[in-house]
């Protein structure tokens, strides 16, 4: 039997990787919230890379501070 695709909101994908770096143990964090470690790990590899323009939303690019402010001066 196939696992249902869940939908998480940017609000929770924060807190999640905050509370993995507040904690220092990601499984456990796993655990509590009932994710799988990769989709964990994915998350705090995106708020690295992307910082506050990680978690864009469905269909929208995630772009670095730099990528958005050449993409606003040449509209």
């Amino acid at each position: 039997m196939k696992k249902q695709d869940r939908n998480y909101s940017t609000s929770f994908k924060q807190k999640a990787v905050e509370l993995s770096y507040a904690r220092g143990h990601v499984k456990q964090v796993c655990e509590e919230l009932d994710i799988p470690y990769s989709v964990l790990h994915r998350w705090r590899r995106e708020s690295q890379d992307y910082g506050k323009n990680s978690f864009p939303g469905r269909g929208i690019p995630k772009l670095t501070e730099e990528q958005k402010d050449t993409q606003s001066t040449e509209l």
